[in-house]
């Protein structure tokens, strides 16, 4: 028997990178798959592989309480209930907030504090503000996706760091709060991982050193690394384990910094 038979799972960010590979993930687990996100055809195409039974796709900007209302409402009036979300929406722009001669207090991108705040936390918050009330009558789950870049501070991504770090404790905070409603709440926390937002990254086969560098297993993640573990998360082999933001990064978080002898 598959772990999500006769489970719904909505997963956000779905169109593409650690989103679409989840979602294949539980669908491939006999789980029906709600998937979200801002572009219909990239959701559309991922969904295409999916059993059409049991698939649903539901344009969603995570930043807008009403859309992700709304899509929780779609998701349980298309398969009647709710057992798994996973927030994974989120954006990372490059060098938000750095300082520079002219602007040493790193203002000039004001405009992306808010988009990486509304997308990546709120956007975690408003999912789990609206999955809950289903998930305390199933007894479900919820799996946010974090980063490393939460657990401790980048160069040149202070908003995504105040981000994730936001969803990090939120994740610890609901753990407590709606355990005794039996809801699991946890979180992954990857490091560099192959997306359509890390593209210009793996571009530069210099920079992909210096992570390998640093990373036990000597490489960086593939989505499917992730995705494994999202899976586990939301099963019932993970039925004890809550408030916990998993590092799911080969290694590197084992480090305390210094470059291998």
């Amino acid at each position: 028997m598959n772990r999500f038979d006769n489970k719904v799972v909505i997963v956000t960010g779905a169109g593409s990178g650690i989103g679409a590979a989840t979602a294949r993930r539980f669908a491939a687990e006999g789980a029906s798959v709600v998937l979200a996100g801002r572009t219909r055809e990239k959701l559309d195409k991922v969904a295409a592989a999916l059993p059409e039974a049991r698939r649903l796709v539901q344009v969603t900007d995570v930043s807008e309480l009403a859309q992700v209302e709304a899509l929780v409402s779609a998701a349980v009036g298309r398969f009647g209930q709710l057992d798994v979300m996973v927030n994974n929406a989120g954006i990372a722009p490059e060098g938000c907030g750095r300082r520079t001669e002219d602007d040493p207090a790193g203002k000039a991108c004001i405009e992306d504090w808010h988009s990486v705040i509304a997308t990546d936390l709120d956007g975690a918050f408003f999912g789990c503000f609206a999955a809950l009330p289903h998930l305390i009558r199933t007894k479900g789950c919820i799996v946010n996706t974090a980063s490393v870049s939460g657990l401790g501070g980048d160069w040149n991504l202070c908003f995504y760091n105040a981000a994730k770090g936001g969803v990090v404790n939120l994740t610890r905070s609901l753990a407590l709060d709606y355990g005794r409603d039996g809801v699991r709440i946890n979180a992954v926390c990857p490091t560099l991982t192959r997306t359509d937002l890390t593209k210009d990254m793996f571009q530069d086969e210099a920079l992909l050193d210096r992570f390998r560098e640093r990373i036990a297993l000597g490489r960086t993640a593939e989505p499917e690394d992730i995705a494994d573990v999202v899976a586990f998360l939301a099963s019932a082999d993970a039925r004890f384990i809550t408030g916990v933001n998993l590092p799911v990064d080969g290694g590197l978080t084992a480090s305390n910094g210094q470059p291998p002898g």
